[in-house]
């Protein structure tokens, strides 16, 4: 049994909650999970890097001075990469970096996430987020009072404005709904905080058993 920490609203400490292990994916995935977490990372890359090769610098095959008798080292044209202002040998082009995961794999590597996050202790269940205004400082003093020290993904079952407002200018902390984190999400952050719906739906999804 996985036990996760639980608080109130207030920040108080409460019954822990316990997840069976039939519902956690430890025995499999982690292939899954690195290929998961290059894709999304590869597709995070621009790919707009270009340099130009000695062909598509502009310029006349014209020699530069002719090939003896000038005392100098024999030159071809003015594109060579030896050549200030020539092209780039072997420099980088544009490309694509996309790598293509299918669906099952993807939901897989998220099941494993979770599943990681939960044994280690990283993921804290609020039982709702409940606050006076939309203050930065008051969610500060409420992820230190709950023990966060690090980073934080704040998790809800819906989108919650005044949470984003909260966290924008905390470093290293962001918020979302469990349907649209990934994998990669789930492990950039030390920890989750989530209400209890959040968590119910973060669960439902990595179970399979979401409602369609």
């Amino acid at each position: 049994m996985a036990t996760i920490k639980q608080y109130t609203s207030a920040g108080a400490a409460a019954a822990d909650l316990t997840i069976d292990d039939a519902e956690l994916v430890l025995d499999k995935g982690a292939q899954a999970l690195k290929d998961a977490v290059t894709s999304i990372r590869n597709a995070m890359r621009a790919g707009s890097a270009h340099t130009k090769s000695k062909g598509e610098v502009a310029g006349s095959n014209k020699k530069p001075w002719k090939q003896k008798g000038t005392g100098n080292a024999r030159a071809g044209f003015r594109q060579s990469p030896v050549w200030r202002g020539g092209g780039v040998a072997h420099g980088p082009k544009t490309r694509d970096w996309t790598t293509k995961v299918n669906k099952k794999v993807m939901k897989l590597a998220f099941a494993r996430a979770v599943a990681e996050k939960i044994t280690a202790g990283d993921v804290i269940v609020v039982s709702e987020f409940k606050f006076e205004a939309a203050k930065t400082k008051l969610m500060s003093k409420f992820l230190k009072g709950i023990g966060v020290e690090r980073s934080a993904l704040v998790l809800t079952a819906e989108p919650n404005e005044m949470l984003d407002l909260m966290v924008r200018n905390l470093p290293r902390v962001d918020s979302a709904t469990a349907q649209e984190i990934n994998p990669y999400a789930v492990l950039l952050f030390k920890n989750i905080v989530a209400d209890k719906a959040g968590f119910d739906a973060l669960m439902a999804r990595a179970t399979g058993k979401e409602t369609k």
